[in-house]
């Protein structure tokens, strides 16, 4: 079997504590267990990762280190938060499958996904970045910088960037040839760099966070995966989440995955690109599923045990 994994934070980090590259790294090994246990079961995993909350610092300090040295743009940044979290996971991932004898090689493949220059997410920023603040920080940072920033999903105020459509995976080929011939691959991450390709055909990278989970998709459907698996925080996706009629779903169609994001169930910045993403590999593959789950599960919900299964 051949599996896009789609790592949502807290695989990068764990709630409560600093964000330090330490305290990344831990948590991510104990991530690579989980991802292990997958690999240790036959199942040809793909990994592509999110980078908000650590790009977001990267440009942070940037800015503060401005006068000192010269700051680097957004789409470098990305570059940097790939590399980072790649350089991590490889590292825990490769430990962990020596551990257990199995010779896998782990390569991280910095990946530019192409935009479009006029996608209507440049005119509307959804996506959030960077650390947490309450609502005087974040008044603050709408009148002193200029932000765009956002409530986000009852747990403070975010930075939101531009999240336009992935269109295509610039090294794509490169990855066909690495999963080919065996490796696991780490590409794609923070849904890739994003760049518009320009009248001459070169990219230009541009001030955007790319959907993770939408290019998770659209990486599947170029690899011909059997699974799309989303591993996130929760267990299920949920209807009335955080409510006391919260309902568990086991399954959705498109139509009614379709129709619970027309009353608004999934949040914007959480669980809505997650069922968009799935919604999209279902139906460009009929006949294979994407899955919603909890890390911890991620090898039952390959096996259809667990988690939130969605069919065309």
């Amino acid at each position: 079997m051949r599996a896009i994994i789609a790592l949502g934070g807290n695989a990068l980090q764990a709630k409560g504590f600093p964000a330090t590259a330490e305290c990344q790294l831990q948590t991510i090994k104990d991530t690579a267990i989980y991802l292990a246990n997958m690999i240790e079961s036959d199942v040809q995993i793909v990994i592509v990762h999110g980078n908000g909350p650590q790009v977001g610092r990267l440009v942070v300090q940037n800015e503060c280190a401005k006068n000192l040295t010269p700051a680097m743009p957004f789409d470098v940044c990305g570059a940097m938060s790939q590399g980072m979290i790649g350089y991590h996971i490889q590292q825990a991932l490769g430990e962990e499958l020596h551990k257990r004898h199995i010779d896998k090689s782990v390569i991280t493949l910095i990946t530019q996904t192409i935009v479009d220059k006029n996608d209507k997410g440049f005119q509307n920023p959804t996506k959030p970045i960077g650390p947490y603040y309450n609502e005087t920080e974040a008044n603050t940072l709408r009148e002193e910088k200029g932000y765009s920033m956002m409530e986000d999903s009852g747990r403070g105020y975010r930075r939101v960037v531009a999240s336009p459509n992935p269109l295509k995976i610039v090294e794509i080929d490169t990855i066909k040839k690495l999963v080919n011939d065996g490796a696991i691959v780490i590409s794609t991450g923070g849904g890739g760099i994003p760049v518009i390709e320009l009248a001459d055909e070169t990219l230009e990278g541009v001030t955007a966070v790319i959907d993770k989970d939408l290019a998770s998709a659209k990486l599947a459907d170029e690899l011909q995966a059997d699974q799309l698996v989303i591993l996130t925080a929760v267990d299920n996706v949920a209807i009335n989440f955080g409510k006391s009629n919260q309902k568990n779903l086991d399954s959705l169609t498109v139509k009614e995955a379709q129709q619970y994001m027309e009353e608004g169930q999934f949040g914007t910045g959480s669980m809505l690109p997650k069922i968009q993403a799935a919604i999209n590999f279902v139906t460009a593959n009929p006949g294979k599923k994407a899955v919603v789950a909890s890390l911890k599960n991620a090898k039952d919900a390959l096996r259809g045990c667990s988690g939130t299964v969605i069919v065309a």
